[in-house]
Protein backbone atom coordinates (compact mmCIF):
# COMPACT_ATOMS: atom_id res chain seq x y z
CA UNK A 1 0.00 0.00 0.00
CA UNK A 2 2.76 2.45 0.58
CA UNK A 3 4.70 1.72 -2.81
CA UNK A 4 0.64 2.32 -4.47
CA UNK A 5 0.43 5.63 -2.64
CA UNK A 6 3.99 6.91 -2.43
CA UNK A 7 3.84 6.45 -6.45
CA UNK A 8 0.21 7.39 -7.37
CA UNK A 9 0.57 10.48 -5.10
CA UNK A 10 4.26 11.43 -6.83
CA UNK A 11 3.26 11.03 -10.21
CA UNK A 12 -0.21 13.14 -9.40
CA UNK A 13 2.65 15.90 -8.55
CA UNK A 14 5.03 14.99 -11.36
CA UNK A 15 1.99 15.35 -14.39
CA UNK A 16 0.25 17.76 -12.12
CA UNK A 17 3.32 20.46 -12.17
CA UNK A 18 4.55 19.54 -15.17
CA UNK A 19 1.85 19.45 -17.70
CA UNK A 20 0.51 22.20 -15.80
CA UNK A 21 3.35 24.46 -16.47
CA UNK A 22 2.98 23.53 -20.40
CA UNK A 23 -0.97 24.60 -20.13
CA UNK A 24 0.21 28.07 -18.97
CA UNK A 25 2.76 28.57 -21.32
CA UNK A 26 0.28 27.51 -23.86
CA UNK A 27 -3.10 28.06 -23.60
CA UNK A 28 -4.97 31.42 -24.60
CA UNK A 29 -5.40 34.13 -21.78
CA UNK A 30 -3.40 32.63 -19.20
CA UNK A 31 -1.31 34.83 -17.66
CA UNK A 32 1.64 32.97 -18.66
CA UNK A 33 1.06 32.46 -22.13
CA UNK A 34 3.72 32.51 -24.45
CA UNK A 35 6.94 32.42 -21.59
CA UNK A 36 8.63 29.75 -23.27
CA UNK A 37 10.51 26.44 -23.55
CA UNK A 38 12.89 27.65 -20.99
CA UNK A 39 9.45 28.29 -18.20
CA UNK A 40 8.38 24.80 -19.29
CA UNK A 41 11.83 22.71 -18.56
CA UNK A 42 11.88 24.72 -15.29
CA UNK A 43 8.23 23.52 -14.54
CA UNK A 44 8.68 20.31 -15.28
CA UNK A 45 12.23 19.79 -13.31
CA UNK A 46 9.90 21.09 -10.07
CA UNK A 47 7.07 18.77 -10.59
CA UNK A 48 10.00 15.94 -10.47
CA UNK A 49 11.09 17.69 -7.62
CA UNK A 50 7.88 17.84 -5.66
CA UNK A 51 6.70 14.52 -6.76
CA UNK A 52 9.97 12.68 -5.33
CA UNK A 53 10.12 14.68 -2.19
CA UNK A 54 6.89 13.68 -1.61
CA UNK A 55 7.13 10.30 -2.69
CA UNK A 56 10.54 9.53 -1.22
CA UNK A 57 9.82 7.36 2.22
CA UNK A 58 6.53 5.60 1.02
CA UNK A 59 7.77 4.34 -2.37
CA UNK A 60 10.82 5.34 -3.06
CA UNK A 61 10.04 7.74 -5.56
CA UNK A 62 10.19 5.81 -9.34
CA UNK A 63 7.24 8.13 -10.76
CA UNK A 64 7.98 6.51 -14.23
CA UNK A 65 8.19 2.59 -15.52
CA UNK A 66 11.52 3.14 -16.70
CA UNK A 67 13.20 3.85 -13.15
CA UNK A 68 11.28 1.04 -12.01
CA UNK A 69 12.18 -1.07 -14.93
CA UNK A 70 15.83 -0.63 -14.41
CA UNK A 71 15.54 -1.31 -10.68
CA UNK A 72 14.08 -4.66 -11.83
CA UNK A 73 16.44 -5.30 -13.73
CA UNK A 74 19.24 -4.47 -11.50
CA UNK A 75 17.37 -6.58 -8.65
CA UNK A 76 17.03 -3.64 -6.42
CA UNK A 77 13.12 -4.62 -6.41
CA UNK A 78 11.46 -7.48 -6.84
CA UNK A 79 9.93 -7.94 -10.00
CA UNK A 80 6.75 -9.23 -8.27
CA UNK A 81 6.50 -5.43 -7.09
CA UNK A 82 6.98 -3.79 -10.79
CA UNK A 83 3.36 -4.21 -11.67
CA UNK A 84 2.24 -2.20 -8.35
CA UNK A 85 4.62 0.55 -9.08
CA UNK A 86 3.47 0.88 -12.91
CA UNK A 87 -0.31 0.55 -11.87
CA UNK A 88 0.31 3.53 -9.69
CA UNK A 89 2.17 5.88 -11.52
CA UNK A 90 -0.31 5.21 -14.44
CA UNK A 91 -3.25 6.20 -12.08
CA UNK A 92 -1.34 8.77 -10.78
CA UNK A 93 -0.33 10.54 -14.77
CA UNK A 94 -4.15 10.12 -15.26
CA UNK A 95 -4.98 11.98 -11.78
CA UNK A 96 -2.29 14.55 -12.69
CA UNK A 97 -4.06 15.12 -15.88
CA UNK A 98 -7.39 15.70 -14.61
CA UNK A 99 -6.18 18.23 -12.51
CA UNK A 100 -4.60 20.19 -15.31
CA UNK A 101 -7.69 19.96 -17.15
CA UNK A 102 -9.50 21.42 -13.80
CA UNK A 103 -7.46 24.09 -13.21
CA UNK A 104 -7.05 25.35 -16.32
CA UNK A 105 -10.65 24.26 -18.02
CA UNK A 106 -12.01 27.55 -19.49
CA UNK A 107 -8.30 27.96 -20.83
CA UNK A 108 -9.12 25.18 -22.75
CA UNK A 109 -12.49 26.00 -24.44
CA UNK A 110 -11.14 29.96 -24.92
CA UNK A 111 -8.07 28.29 -27.22
CA UNK A 112 -9.29 27.01 -30.96
CA UNK A 113 -5.74 25.33 -31.73
CA UNK A 114 -6.36 21.76 -30.97
CA UNK A 115 -2.85 20.91 -31.37
CA UNK A 116 -2.39 23.54 -28.53
CA UNK A 117 -4.68 21.70 -26.10
CA UNK A 118 -3.24 18.07 -26.95
CA UNK A 119 0.13 19.04 -25.64
CA UNK A 120 -1.00 20.05 -22.63
CA UNK A 121 -1.24 16.30 -22.25
CA UNK A 122 1.01 14.34 -24.44
CA UNK A 123 4.05 14.51 -26.35
CA UNK A 124 4.14 14.86 -30.28
CA UNK A 125 7.43 15.26 -32.48
CA UNK A 126 8.56 18.31 -34.15
CA UNK A 127 9.62 16.28 -37.14
CA UNK A 128 7.69 13.26 -37.51
CA UNK A 129 10.31 10.03 -38.12
CA UNK A 130 9.58 7.11 -36.27
CA UNK A 131 12.98 5.93 -36.29
CA UNK A 132 14.77 9.74 -34.77
CA UNK A 133 11.82 10.07 -33.00
CA UNK A 134 12.61 6.74 -30.66
CA UNK A 135 16.39 7.30 -30.94
CA UNK A 136 15.85 10.96 -29.04
CA UNK A 137 13.04 9.20 -26.60
CA UNK A 138 15.90 6.54 -26.31
CA UNK A 139 19.06 8.31 -25.46
CA UNK A 140 17.11 10.92 -23.26
CA UNK A 141 15.69 8.17 -21.09
CA UNK A 142 19.23 6.50 -20.99
CA UNK A 143 20.47 9.65 -19.66
CA UNK A 144 17.99 10.02 -17.11
CA UNK A 145 17.90 6.33 -15.92
CA UNK A 146 22.03 6.41 -15.71
CA UNK A 147 22.19 9.40 -14.07
CA UNK A 148 19.12 8.40 -11.69
CA UNK A 149 21.11 4.68 -11.18
CA UNK A 150 24.42 6.92 -9.77
CA UNK A 151 22.51 8.83 -8.14
CA UNK A 152 20.74 6.63 -5.51
CA UNK A 153 23.85 3.84 -5.18
CA UNK A 154 24.18 1.89 -3.35
CA UNK A 155 20.36 2.80 -2.30
CA UNK A 156 17.79 0.91 -4.10
CA UNK A 157 15.47 4.36 -3.61
CA UNK A 158 15.64 8.01 -3.73
CA UNK A 159 15.44 9.82 -0.67
CA UNK A 160 14.21 13.13 0.02
CA UNK A 161 17.65 15.02 -0.89
CA UNK A 162 17.94 13.25 -4.14
CA UNK A 163 15.17 15.12 -5.02
CA UNK A 164 17.06 18.01 -6.09
CA UNK A 165 19.68 16.35 -8.52
CA UNK A 166 17.08 14.77 -10.10
CA UNK A 167 15.19 17.52 -10.68
CA UNK A 168 17.87 19.08 -12.25
CA UNK A 169 19.37 15.97 -14.15
CA UNK A 170 15.77 16.49 -15.83
CA UNK A 171 16.40 19.97 -16.24
CA UNK A 172 18.96 19.35 -18.63
CA UNK A 173 17.16 16.97 -20.32
CA UNK A 174 14.87 19.22 -21.39
CA UNK A 175 17.10 21.99 -22.28
CA UNK A 176 18.84 19.78 -23.89
CA UNK A 177 17.53 16.73 -25.41
CA UNK A 178 14.07 17.90 -25.22
CA UNK A 179 13.48 20.28 -28.75
CA UNK A 180 12.96 16.74 -31.11
CA UNK A 181 10.06 15.05 -29.24
CA UNK A 182 9.33 16.74 -25.95
CA UNK A 183 11.16 14.60 -23.34
CA UNK A 184 8.29 12.19 -22.59
CA UNK A 185 11.44 9.75 -21.00
CA UNK A 186 8.89 7.98 -18.92
CA UNK A 187 5.45 6.19 -20.32
CA UNK A 188 3.46 6.67 -17.58
CA UNK A 189 3.79 10.28 -17.85
CA UNK A 190 2.60 10.41 -21.68
CA UNK A 191 -0.13 8.02 -22.04
CA UNK A 192 -1.82 8.31 -18.91
CA UNK A 193 -2.01 11.81 -20.23
CA UNK A 194 -2.85 10.93 -23.35
CA UNK A 195 -6.12 8.64 -22.53
CA UNK A 196 -7.27 11.76 -20.41
CA UNK A 197 -7.09 13.90 -23.13
CA UNK A 198 -9.14 11.41 -25.05
CA UNK A 199 -11.91 11.47 -22.65
CA UNK A 200 -12.02 14.63 -20.99
CA UNK A 201 -14.39 17.45 -22.42
CA UNK A 202 -11.91 20.65 -24.00
CA UNK A 203 -13.49 21.90 -26.92
CA UNK A 204 -12.48 21.06 -30.23
CA UNK A 205 -9.76 17.74 -29.95
CA UNK A 206 -7.10 16.92 -32.41
CA UNK A 207 -6.22 13.76 -33.20
CA UNK A 208 -5.05 11.91 -30.01
CA UNK A 209 -1.98 10.21 -32.62
CA UNK A 210 -2.53 6.66 -30.86
CA UNK A 211 0.21 6.03 -33.88
CA UNK A 212 2.80 7.99 -32.39
CA UNK A 213 1.76 6.39 -28.82
CA UNK A 214 3.42 3.63 -28.92
CA UNK A 215 6.87 5.50 -29.11
CA UNK A 216 7.11 7.34 -25.63
CA UNK A 217 6.29 3.98 -24.01
CA UNK A 218 8.53 1.63 -25.82
CA UNK A 219 12.00 3.77 -26.28
CA UNK A 220 12.10 4.47 -22.96
CA UNK A 221 11.86 1.24 -21.38
CA UNK A 222 14.28 0.27 -24.19
CA UNK A 223 16.70 3.39 -22.63
CA UNK A 224 16.43 2.27 -19.06
CA UNK A 225 17.19 -1.35 -20.01
CA UNK A 226 20.53 -0.05 -21.98
CA UNK A 227 21.08 2.23 -19.07
CA UNK A 228 20.76 -0.50 -16.30
CA UNK A 229 22.86 -2.91 -18.47
CA UNK A 230 25.78 0.09 -18.92
CA UNK A 231 25.20 0.96 -15.24
CA UNK A 232 26.08 -2.97 -14.14
CA UNK A 233 29.55 -2.37 -16.27
CA UNK A 234 30.26 0.95 -14.41
CA UNK A 235 29.70 0.45 -10.85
Amino acid sequence: MNIFLGELLGTFLLILLGNGVVANVLLNKSKGQSSGWIVIAFGWAIGVFVGVFVASKMSGAHLNPAVSLALAILGKISWASLPVYIAAQMAGAMLGAVGVWASYYQHFFATEDAGLKHACFSTSPAIRSSIHNVITEFIGTFVLIFGVLHIITPSSSLGALDALPVALLVLGIGLSLGGPTGYAINPARDLGPRIMHALLPIGKKSVNDWGYSWIPVLAPLLGAATAAFVFTLTS
